[in-house]
């Protein structure tokens, strides 16, 4: 299971989803899908698109991966997680073929969400890539538009080193005559995608980032460019493919993302006296665009409750945190987690000051008792440690 143990759980293959494909009777071919790829943004930009869409008065499947608390977040319809009980149907009717097919966790999950959708008859489903693009489990859909968000360093002993060769397997969602709608701002990845899309007479749609963005209830500033995204995304729906999505459906939906689709942990503000946010940054990207954020707070001292898994870079995004904030170092409940002895040695070195609390809700309460009406607690670094505090 990815989630838990990493890289070595992922399958970098389409087959397996192939024939779970087959053996269901290819149920996504009974709903229209738009297909989201990226390193940052593309969860806020599934939640956004499929807010707008419900307020549009549609039946909104949406597909996306990690789950905070809750397997079952993986897979909604109109914000609402699938029943237990289809969960345990499924997985007992098709319990054969996963063990003899030795299917994935993830692999499965995204067989049951398109089995759900279809069953639940959705007018459109939102589906978020789960790792990558090219050889990820959703990329056996033909989607009525691909979206790729923002590109970063991340997965990289699964996705490759550097940027043009994560921007080419992100790249790989792009389909023959679908036209594909890209975030990202850098030219020299724009143009790699630009060239994608041409090789295979994918109308190319590049979002305009000057465009103002519209207010949304998801309000840290890197939301600008998803919503820019998004928009780009509904008014290409709008277009081609008769989608009625009008100026008020777009307001509405921006601004009761979290409500209408319960999405939580992007800069999510817990309380206000102390300020306490939750952000499920964890790679160089994320953290400077937490940093940029919470610099335009204000607030005395910083306490920073943190975990990472042992996958990432740790050492370049701790040198993205403050060197006068206070630190609470912990380790999430998951055997990917980076254990906190080795966590502290790159705090150690770079002179930080911090103290060890392993369980994640002790070291947010901690953080909390420590902090005046007048400071500001975060807790990031991981999916799983901001899991662990809801």
């Amino acid at each position: 299971m990815y989630q838990k143990v990493g890289k070595v759980a992922y399958k970098a293959d389409l087959s397996n989803i192939q024939k779970l494909d087959t053996h269901l009777k290819h149920p996504h071919h009974s709903f229209p899908s738009i297909h989201v790829a990226g390193t940052n943004g593309k969860g806020s930009t599934c939640h956004i698109l499929a807010s707008v869409l419900q307020e549009a008065g549609y039946k909104v499947g949406l597909y996306t991966s990690p789950h905070l608390r809750d397997f079952r977040e993986r897979i909604k319809i109109n914000g609402k997680p699938c029943e237990k009980q289809f969960v345990v149907d499924f997985i007992s009717l098709n319990k054969d073929f996963f063990e003899s097919n030795q299917l994935s966790f993830f692999e499965m999950t995204v067989g049951m969400a398109f089995q759900y959708f279809k069953e639940r008859q959705v007018d459109i489903a939102i589906i978020e890539v789960g790792l990558g693009g090219r050889l990820d489990s959703t990329n056996i859909i033909t989607p009525l538009i691909s979206v790729i968000t923002s590109i970063d360093k991340d997965h990289t002993a699964i996705l490759g080193n550097t940027l043009p060769k994560i921007a080419m397997e992100k790249a790989g969602i792009i389909k023959p005559n679908v036209p594909v709608v890209v975030g990202e701002r850098r030219s020299l990845l724009r143009s790699r995608f630009r060239e994608s899309a041409q090789n295979i007479n994918a109308p190319y749609h590049q979002v305009n980032h000057k465009l103002k963005a519209p207010v949304s209830d998801l309000s840290a500033w890197y939301q600008k460019d998803n919503l820019r995204t998004a928009l780009t995304t509904l008014k290409l729906l709008d277009t081609l493919y008769a989608f009625n999505i009008d100026e008020n459906h777009i307001k509405k939906g921006c601004n009761k993302v979290s409500i209408n689709t319960s999405f939580y942990g992007r800069y999510t503000k817990l309380s206000s006296y102390p300020l306490v946010i939750a952000d499920t940054a964890h790679n160089v990207a994320g953290v400077k665009a937490l940093m940029k954020q919470i610099n335009k707070e204000q607030f005395d001292k910083l306490y920073i409750v943190i975990g990472m898994v042992s996958d990432k870079d740790a050492l370049k995004v701790i040198k993205l945190l403050p060197p006068t904030a206070y630190y609470i170092l912990t380790q999430a409940t998951v055997s990917r987690a980076m254990p906190v002895e080795v966590l502290s040695k790159y705090f150690e070195e770079l002179n930080r000051s911090f103290e060890v609390i392993n369980d994640v809700k002790t070291a947010k309460k901690v953080a909390i008792e420590k902090a005046q009406e007048s400071d500001a607690v975060i807790v990031t670094g991981s999916t799983f440690v901001v899991a662990e505090i809801f």
